[in-house]
């Protein structure tokens, strides 16, 4: 059997985000369990304007459906922006519709209470996309994980939470795999 694809997907496009240290961290970890090919996806490399902007330069939407389609589960890098995902990520997410069914995802979050509230509303959108979600959820705190809010410096349980969701994503995302 081929090896799953999972993406992980940098969900910030803001000047000076972190996530990008985050994603590697993680794409670190999955790489060592050689159970999945692990890509970093960066939704800054794709130009995406507000969905239904007129004049907006879309060129980049059709490498984000490839991008997207072409994986079978997902890992969302999520951060937490007034109590929720930030706009970049869910105008992403809207972009798409098919390419996200039936597949699986687990989100790694970090903020001032571990993204816990952009947590549980990108598990609202994931449901309606079909996307199921695991219940394993690594929840990074500004206040631990990060010196002075900017250099990610992961508490040391933090490797194994990050196991133990992949532990389900990889799984779940096989059993998917079959229904598309």
């Amino acid at each position: 059997m081929t090896k799953l694809n999972v993406g992980i997907i940098l969900g910030s496009t803001r000047e000076g985000r972190v996530s990008p240290q985050v994603g590697a961290w993680v794409k670190e970890i999955a790489d060592a369990r050689g159970d999945a090919n692990y890509t970093i996806i960066d939704i800054a490399d794709y130009k995406l304007p507000l969905l239904g902007e007129t004049g907006g330069d879309a060129s980049g939407a059709a490498a984000w459906s490839q991008a997207v389609g072409a994986q079978d589960g997902f890992v969302f890098i999520v951060q937490e922006y007034n109590h929720s995902i930030t706009g970049a990520l869910k105008n992403a997410l809207d972009y798409l519709r098919e390419e996200w069914n039936n597949k699986a995802a687990g989100i790694v979050s970090y903020g001032s209470v571990g993204g816990a509230r952009a947590t549980e509303h990108l598990r609202g959108i994931l449901g309606e996309l079909l996307v199921a979600d695991v219940r394993v959820h690594p929840a990074l705190s500004l206040f631990t994980d990060f010196e002075n809010g900017t250099d990610f410096k992961p508490a040391v349980h933090q490797q194994d939470s990050v196991n133990e969701m992949l532990d389900q994503v990889v799984p779940w995302t096989t059993a998917l795999k079959t229904i598309r």
